[in-house]
């Protein structure tokens, strides 16, 4: 009889969201694996790819909140998101796994009332969880140091699993758009508009360049989005700004293909999906010092010390020359570091931590 797993991917109700990425990566590294376990996948039944296993799923409703489903069945549950607000409550004998993506509620000038509320929700998560797998180093160190915040079990084990992504196979993307920039030299971005991911340093740093900076965001904190609309407008950088909304996953790899450049000066990052995408396409990468990035981009990346505009204009400046004295030999190097942080990888450090804890 295979022992049943239940892995709670309700963040597919958010298609375009980074961790929703995360949950179709394992469920397609864990599709191509054989494997002693029987998987079932708590989401909206019309996000879940379709697999050759046929998963069994089931189908995210908002009700189950309030009524939770049944889950008698299973020896181990896998919550795939910290602030989860499903499967709480473990049975007698079942094994729980939780990832944690970040506490950045903890580092973002939140105030008091969220991060009490934010530390209730991840408690309710990680309280009785066998495992707590963190997405970096940082993120590990991060919880070590903030562990006194929570209640765990005794013999809690704590473990770093990178996120996996799908890379694409195709070797060249067609765009549906015609963009007006194509064709200039362009800097990258990809992220939500939100003061953590500080996107309004790029434009002190292309006020100090003649390069265009495209930005693709799925949501945006609406005050923050004003000011940066407004500091666009200061700087005089109307024709070089371009904001693309939700756009399709093959728009956004013919951006990346098409780009000089990605930056990603963030301030609070669990992981950086976008900064590895970059480095699949053998793109110049340049990133913040902060959180997690330097294990990212690692001895590849460029790294902003700070974020006056002179010092990245400095940075970009070097970096790019570096980049282009061996373009061909820089670019194979940084997309064999992207694929370390595959889908299979991540699918099998996931089983083997299931393994250990149901034998």
């Amino acid at each position: 009889m295979r022992q049943k797993i239940l892995i709670d991917a309700e963040r597919l109700k958010y298609p375009k969201s980074g961790i929703a990425n995360v949950c179709v990566s394992l469920i397609k590294g864990l599709d191509e694996k054989t494997s002693d376990f029987e998987y079932t996948f708590y989401g909206p039944k019309k996000n879940i790819p379709q697999t050759k296993k046929n998963f069994n799923i089931i189908d995210w409703k908002f009700w189950q909140k309030k009524f939770s489903i049944n889950t008698q069945s299973f020896s181990l549950i896998h919550t795939a998101h910290q602030l989860s607000k499903y499967f709480h409550t473990v049975k007698k004998g079942q094994k729980k796994v939780v990832t944690l993506h970040d506490l950045n509620f903890l580092h973002d000038g939140s105030s008091e009332q969220k991060i009490k509320k934010a530390i209730k929700i991840v408690q309710k998560n990680i309280g009785n969880a066998d495992a707590v797998v963190c997405i970096s180093e940082f993120v590990k160190n991060d919880f070590l140091k903030n562990r006194n915040l929570f209640t765990l079990k005794n013999n809690v084990s704590v473990e770093v699993i990178y996120n996996g992504l799908i890379f694409p196979e195709t070797p060249e993307f067609k765009s549906e758009c015609t963009y007006s920039f194509m064709g200039k030299k362009y800097i990258l971005n990809i992220g939500v508009l939100f003061p953590k991911k500080n996107q309004e340093v790029l434009l002190d740093l292309i006020s100090q360049n003649d390069r265009d900076l495209v930005l693709v965001t799925s949501s945006a904190k609406s005050a923050y989005k004003e000011k940066f609309l407004e500091k666009i407008k200061t700087l005089g950088l109307e024709s070089r700004v371009h904001i693309l909304e939700n756009i399709d996953n093959n728009e956004k790899y013919f951006l990346l293909q098409h780009c000089e450049s990605y930056c990603h000066p963030s301030l609070a990052e669990g992981f950086g999906i976008p900064p590895v995408e970059a480095m699949y396409y053998g793109k110049p990468v340049f990133l913040s010092k902060l959180t997690s990035l330097p294990e990212i981009g690692g001895e590849l990346a460029f790294y902003f010390e700070d974020f006056s505009g002179e010092h990245m204009q400095h940075v970009y400046a070097s970096g790019m020359q570096a980049y282009g004295a061996k373009t061909d030999e820089y670019a194979s190097q940084l997309k064999e570091r992207a694929l370390k942080f595959g889908y299979r990888e991540m699918a099998d450090a996931y089983e083997k931590l299931y393994s250990e804890l149901l034998n």
